[in-house]
């Protein structure tokens, strides 16, 4: 009996989850792969396809997670209420939009009604995240880690029945100009303009955040807040103000995602920051949160298993509605990335000190 007690009990189930694991990965994939699209498989066309969704879908989540790792990084907080955010900066672009459809000014002059959307999604997400930074979590900043993460779950059912309050349970939908409508055919495939506009606005944002906080005094602040705050209030720096700066940085992204990812799935509504908002913690946790390039390649690798894994794995096991699990999938991505390597793929996975 003491032989069997010392044994290394959670390493063996930690292998034997593995194992598992990876042959239900080996079959159900065989079993997708092997069928013809005649026997109810897919063809090459709509693997591309998925791919492509995937990595539009990552794009976004990435700069979701951006915002949680931002905060987190600074704070070691998890603001709960960021998905609320980008419903705030959607909701705030689709009065603008909706008019400018309605007057013909979106079709007429797409590019300008695109930025001027934009803007108006980022004024109303960074002023929501600020508003959440000052009124929510600062006079917590000293509390214990379990009352700012109350806190922010709380602000988060606030802002959506305060949505729903506002402007009620229904979806709006959210025009695009006819410009974005339709596809292009890029390296030989149909993509849609919609999801190259969301890489390319994305990777554009990501290179920059990258090189703000690399390059400039103030990120250099950031960097310094985030190693450690007492030190860096001694050497002169604002603590306030560089968290205060944090908070808007992660709005305007929110943003940014928000009109991407309503422009993408055409509608608004109150709780539309929910789904989003978990999947983007997820790819933040996945990646390495508190590290910007993990949130990065976190939000990707999630898209990625969001568009490819319920057809690749769950078709093959005569599933009939697999991307309706797509959610189970980002659940089971946390539960997976918690249990192997708690620090995510490019986190140190350091025991943290208390």
């Amino acid at each position: 009996m003491s032989r069997i007690e010392r044994l290394p009990w959670r390493r063996i189930i930690l292998i034997a989850l593995s194992i598992a694991l990876a042959t239900l990965f080996v079959v159900g994939s065989f079993e997708t792969l092997s069928k013809s699209p005649a026997e109810g498989g897919y063809s090459s066309a709509t693997w591309a396809g998925f791919v492509i969704d995937g990595i539009a879908l990552g794009a976004i989540y990435a700069l979701i997670a951006l915002g949680y790792t931002l905060v987190y990084g600074i704070l070691r907080m998890i603001n709960f209420a960021h998905g609320d955010v980008v419903m705030a900066g959607a909701f705030g672009s689709f009065f603008f939009l909706d008019a400018y459809a309605k007057s013909g000014f979106l079709n007429r002059h797409p590019i300008v009604a695109l930025l001027i959307v934009t803007a108006v999604a980022i004024v109303v997400s960074m002023a929501v995240a600020l508003l959440l930074e000052r009124l929510a979590y600062r006079p917590l900043r000293n509390a214990p880690r379990l009352v700012p993460l109350i806190t922010a779950i709380g602000a988060s059912i606030f802002l959506e029945n305060a949505f729903r309050g506002f402007f009620g349970p229904q979806a709006y939908g959210y025009p695009k100009p006819d410009v974005l409508v339709g596809n292009t055919i890029l390296l030989g495939l149909e993509v849609p303009r919609i999801r190259i506009l969301v890489f390319v606005v994305a990777a554009i944002c990501m290179l920059a955040l990258q090189a703000f906080v690399s390059r400039t005094r103030t990120g250099r602040s950031m960097r310094a807040v985030a190693q450690d705050r007492e030190i860096a209030s001694l050497m002169g720096i604002d603590v306030d103000r560089v968290i205060s700066i944090t908070f808007a940085i992660g709005g305007v992204l929110a943003g940014i995602a928000a009109m991407l990812y309503a422009s993408t799935y055409e509608q608004v509504r109150f709780d539309m920051g929910f789904r989003p908002g978990i999947a983007a913690f997820t790819a933040a946790v996945l990646g390495g949160i508190g590290s910007i390039g993990g949130a990065a390649l976190g939000g990707f690798l999630l898209g990625l298993l969001q568009a490819l894994g319920p057809s690749l794995l769950l078709s093959g096991f005569g599933i009939p509605s697999p991307f309706q699990l797509k959610d189970a999938f980002t659940f089971l991505v946390l539960v997976l990335v918690l249990v192997f390597r708690p620090g995510g793929l490019l986190g140190t996975g350091e025991r943290e000190k208390v």
